[in-house]
């Protein structure tokens, strides 16, 4: 087992919590046993807040009184966040609620997903918790470098607020964003990177994997070539999207390396998306230890995400070692939906190590096809378009 996380029981049954607090609980202190009962009694909660997902959970026969099992629990496609609203009931009314949008880099700006979080708090000791496991395991602030906007510059990106959340939690006064919505300063993060170099300081750069190749580029066509002190890291997230020329994960490492002087197993890429407030990493010797600096990379889910692999066009479990349609159940989702299936292909193994192999082709998913059909013919009522003006 390689998980770094403490464990500890949920708050008494004695207590008047809420969901919430359990959900806080558990992502501070898991326990692995205790996984399925929560996500269970969050099924349960979702199902009477959420509207537009009881009324699909109804017409696929499931309710709390006869699902008692996370196998049981239906899953929605992230594509449907693009159609309906998925979160609480009144949760766009709350002046704390903030309303994420997708990239829309697929269907276009005019059918973007939407995942409002009513507790934002969660979201954040979420991702901030695995990050700190995967990406800063010494337990220390270091300078740090956005090369993507930070929450102030574009508030309705959820990669946004992370950056903007790890720079408060986790760079020294030696920071600095170079990245607007409409591109990235390279010059700029160039002269950072050479003043910090100069101070032997080690740096944290962090990113999109296109604004990456963006930098290398950079330094190549200027023949500049920087050696950031040991302990230099970086996060790229985002895989080939928004990249006319792909950027592979061990590319990645070998350029910063060989330009930036990063080892190999500090160039740590990320696995998340707008509608689900748990994020994945890659398993290096960095985070997991000496036996986890090899090719293909494995990506690490926090004990409070449960990955699953799913038949393509059943969407039923995978068998062992079976290549399935990526879905997850995350309890941070508290306040929307957290049992979801993506349009990634790829491998589950133990102790929430996934294999991510890529974007399905349309072949390869009929029946979240289907599934999302489904939904929308239920959830037509339930349209994202009123009422979200003040929210985000």
């Amino acid at each position: 087992m390689i998980s770094a996380y403490g464990e500890a029981p949920l708050q008494s049954p004695q207590l008047p919590v809420s969901i919430y607090d359990d959900v806080i609980a558990f992502i501070e202190a898991p326990g692995r046993e205790q996984f399925e009962s929560l996500a269970l009694r969050v099924f349960r909660h979702q199902f009477d807040t959420v509207a537009s997902y009881r009324d699909y959970c109804l017409q696929l026969g499931a309710a709390p009184d006869n699902v008692d099992s996370l196998a049981q629990v239906p899953m929605v496609s992230t594509i449907a966040f693009k159609y309906a609203r998925l979160w609480r009931d009144g949760a766009e009314k709350s002046a704390a609620a903030r309303l994420f949008l997708t990239s829309g880099t697929t269907v276009g700006s005019d059918r973007r997903g939407r995942h409002l979080v009513p507790r934002p708090e969660v979201y954040r000791l979420s991702a901030m918790r695995h990050i700190a496991r995967m990406l800063f395991p010494e337990e220390r602030r270091m300078a740090a470098l956005a090369i993507h906007p930070t929450a102030e510059l574009m508030g309705e990106s959820s990669l946004a607020q992370m950056i903007s959340w790890c720079l408060d939690e986790f760079a020294t006064d030696q920071r600095l964003c170079v990245a607007d919505r409409v591109g990235v300063d390279l010059a700029r993060a160039c002269e950072f990177m050479l003043s910090i170099e100069r101070k032997g300081l080690p740096l944290c750069i962090l990113g999109t994997t296109a604004a990456f190749a963006a930098l290398f580029g950079f330094l190549r066509d200027h023949s500049i070539s920087i050696r950031l002190a040991p302990g230099s890291r970086a996060m790229d997230t985002g895989g080939a999207k928004g990249q006319a020329v792909p950027l592979a994960a061990e590319e990645a490492a070998r350029w910063a390396f060989e330009l930036l002087g990063i080892e190999p197993s500090n160039v740590v890429n990320e696995y998340g998306m707008t509608e689900m407030c748990s994020q994945l990493y890659d398993a290096t010797a960095l985070n997991c230890g000496a036996g986890f600096d090899g090719w293909p990379r494995m990506k690490l889910a926090p004990p409070w995400l449960r990955p699953v692999a799913l038949d393509p066009v059943t969407l039923d479990p995978a068998g062992d070692g079976e290549v399935g349609m990526l879905g997850f159940f995350d309890l941070a989702n508290v306040g929307s939906v957290s049992a979801l299936v993506t349009e990634d292909l790829g491998l589950v193994g133990r102790d929430g190590l996934v294999h991510v192999l890529g974007r399905a082709s349309s072949a390869e998913t009929r029946g979240c096809a289907l599934a999302i059909e489904e939904f929308r013919q239920v959830s037509r009522k339930w349209s994202y378009g009123e009422g979200l003006s003040g929210a985000g």
